[in-house]
């Protein structure tokens, strides 16, 4: 096992832009719309969480390296009557490319969601059989040209 050598790579400009869903009740999102969810705001919240996330991504994954992110920013949208979807784009100058900091930040934003808006997904039963996290995945990859 070993973190990959980039020493040799230059450092250049590169981008990630990854995205998710989550699916809830049509009466939470109802509560987000309103404003009305006891923890506070989860999109405002999950944008926060999404931003610690990618900071913090080489600490979460293993052989991930370190990078000094310049940008991360976080897109929270209600689709519909039952969808949010997170869009997350990140940044940065360095020998290797910001993927994983993208689905990590889309992920704990999702997961932030979930937890904010939890007790309102619950059936009589305690489950939770409409709130789904899904299709986390990079939309996009650049990194600039070497010149």
């Amino acid at each position: 096992m070993t973190m990959i050598d980039v020493s040799e790579k230059t450092e250049i400009l590169r981008e990630a832009i990854a995205s998710g869903v989550i699916r809830l009740k049509p009466e939470t999102i109802q509560h987000i719309k309103d404003g009305k969810t006891a923890k506070g705001d989860p999109l405002y919240t999950a944008k926060i969480a999404a931003i610690l996330a990618a900071k913090k991504t080489s600490e979460l994954i293993p052989l991930c390296h370190p990078l000094p992110l310049t940008s991360v920013e976080v897109y929270p949208k209600l689709v519909d009557e039952t969808t949010i979807e997170v869009s997350v784009v990140v940044k940065t100058r360095a020998q290797t490319g910001v993927e994983m900091e993208a689905l990590s930040a889309v992920s704990m934003a999702l997961l932030t969601i979930w937890d904010m808006t939890k007790q309102y997904e619950k059936d009589t039963d305690g489950q939770y059989p409409s709130t789904v996290i899904q299709n986390i995945h990079v939309i996009r990859k650049y990194k600039q040209q070497q010149i």
